[in-house]
């Protein structure tokens, strides 16, 4: 691992972190003692198959920045969203068993998680995910959380 600060290849790991999908390393260069931060996480390979048939490579990184959109001016923390990033990803690779899935499935696994977590992130993402054709549509979706 190159140090950031001044590229040597010599560091060493003074505290080792697992949380489930993720380890956390907290790094100290050799040569310019400065400290830094790494975190790992496992890839998977999973297909997505798209409304139209097609196949894309899921991508963990895609489905954070929807959630963030959803979570937008909301208060919430970026170790909350990683958190339910991470939840939703756990609930994809079990429903998919090393197959391919459907991104309706994603899109409802993603669905009842935020309806848990935040109901305006919920309607948020319901907004675009959905795409309410109208107003009335809209205010359906908004009738089923009461």
């Amino acid at each position: 691992m190159k140090c950031p600060y001044c590229t040597a290849v010599e560091t060493k790991v003074t505290d080792k972190r697992d949380s489930g999908a993720l380890t956390r390393r907290r790094r100290e260069c050799l040569k310019c003692n400065k400290r830094f931060t790494t975190y790992e996480r496992v890839e998977f390979d999973l297909a997505i198959i798209k409304k139209n048939g097609r196949r894309e490579q899921f991508d963990r990184d895609k489905l954070r920045y929807g959630i963030e959109k959803a979570f937008e001016k909301l208060d919430v923390s970026s170790n909350n969203l990683d958190a339910i990033v991470d939840d939703i990803v756990a609930k994809v690779r079990r429903v998919a068993k090393d197959k391919d899935i459907l991104s309706s499935q994603v899109g409802d696994i993603v669905m009842n998680k935020l309806k848990k977590v935040d109901k305006v992130a919920y309607i948020r993402f319901a907004a675009v995910y959905r795409e309410f054709a109208d107003i009335e549509e809209f205010n359906e979706e908004i009738k089923k959380l009461k």
